[in-house]
């Protein structure tokens, strides 16, 4: 996949703007009313709470209105306001060449209604400032974020990226929000290789990202719906159904570099733990019933060994302490890779509590069939064998939480 060369654009910016940390692009297409509140207020925000040099670049994509007369008059009365002008539209376009074009670490974008509050900008872009991350997301759909729109536009979104996730597999969770950031070295790789110029070039862009292997980070945010938005949504929602196909068809043929993308950008995998340390709950699961099974069949082979001599109650505790004192030292070896003595006495004693809870279950189970009914030996068997179901439940929990906050 190539992309077609970008008309040339006419660039206005401060000189101080080499020496920003983050610039703030906001595209614009014929909109002289909403321009100049929407850069004071940003400028206000980023001078009073941001703690680092920034710049805002106003991206006028093709308008026919003041626009550009309303960005040149903002960049002369705002130290911090660069102006770029494109002669064709695209909200694409006109991100792909602002973002080519700054020399800041760190690029974001938002729209110009500030439909989203700007108290998420900060959070949005430190993880890129940190390295953390290498992308960042506004997301409307998490939920802590609090958003006032319509149900048509609600349920659109919501579809939206339902299709996404079955079409795309994506993961992230809101594509369109006009609220996102990028590492300037990540845009300068996966910038070229996205086609769209029109609002369907963030869905690529963060769907490249996703299978580079790059960390996409997401950022609640407060939102609410601009009543006087010109955006076309039946026409969007075509183009976009489009977008989905193209891309889709280029990752099912392999015409995009995704192993080179991976190699330059993706994070290394996590260094392999040890040998002797089983992680993952399935992992434990499996080891917990594998040493489960085997106690219960020693538990019960030393209960029937001892009930004729002993009686039910008094075989049933031996049989259930002995065999306790050894599954806790088979679950700390072998399911929860716990090694050495250290903590070792503090594990036996949280075994001994697990114990407990075990004698009272099946105890009180079988106190309760003698107290019913004249019970046959394979009736008390019955019996006990539900009530250690239940205690080797409680019994993995318990041994779980002391062994993993130990370790």
């Amino acid at each position: 996949m190539t992309r077609t060369p970008e008309p040339r654009a006419a660039v206005h910016a401060r000189p101080t703007a080499a020496t920003a940390v983050l610039d703030v692009v906001v595209p614009v297409h014929n909109e002289e009313v909403d321009l100049g509140p929407c850069v004071r207020r940003l400028h206000a925000h980023l001078t009073a709470h941001f703690p680092y040099p920034f710049r805002i670049t106003v991206a006028d994509n093709a308008s026919s209105d003041g626009t550009w007369a309303v960005a040149e008059a903002l960049a002369a009365e705002l130290p911090e306001v660069g102006v770029l002008r494109l002669a064709e539209k695209g909200r694409g376009r006109a991100l792909r060449v602002a973002w080519s074009a700054s020399p800041a670490p760190v690029l974001a974008y938002l729209d110009v209604d500030l439909s989203t509050d700007l108290a998420a900008l900060l959070p949005l872009v430190a993880p890129l400032l940190s390295g953390h991350s290498d992308l960042a997301i506004g997301t409307r759909l998490a939920r802590a974020s609090r958003v006032v729109r319509g149900a048509k536009r609600e349920v659109i979104s919501r579809g939206y990226n339902l299709l996404l996730r079955g079409a795309l597999a994506a993961r992230f969770s809101d594509a369109q929000c006009g609220f996102k950031a990028i590492r300037a070295d990540v845009a300068a790789e996966l910038l070229p290789l996205v086609q769209d110029t029109g609002w369907f070039f963030d869905t690529e862009l963060l769907v490249l990202a996703q299978r580079a292997g790059l960390r996409i980070h997401e950022v609640p945010v407060d939102w609410v719906d601009d009543p006087d938005s010109r955006v076309d949504i039946v026409a969007t929602a075509l183009a976009d159904l489009r977008g989905i196909g193209r891309l889709g068809r280029a990752l099912l043929t392999g015409a995009l570099p995704l192993a080179r993308l991976r190699s330059q950008l993706g994070r290394a995998p996590l260094p392999a733990p040890p040998a002797q340390v089983p992680v993952g709950l399935p992992g434990q699961l499996a080891r917990f019933a594998a040493v489960g099974v085997a106690s219960t069949l020693a538990y019960l082979l030393l209960f029937v060994a001892a009930r004729g001599p002993l009686g039910a109650q008094p075989a049933n505790l031996l049989a259930l302490l002995l065999t306790a004192v050894a599954n806790t030292a088979a679950n700390r070896r072998l399911t929860f890779g716990v090694t050495g003595r250290r903590h070792a006495g503090r594990h036996h004693l949280q075994g001994m509590l697990a114990f407990a809870l075990g004698l009272a279950l099946t105890s009180g189970a079988l106190a309760v069939l003698h107290a019913t009914t004249t019970a046959s030996r394979a009736a008390e068997v019955a019996v006990l064998v539900t009530a250690n179901l239940a205690a080797t439940a409680l019994r993995f929990l318990l041994l779980r939480l002391a062994m993993h906050h130990r370790r």
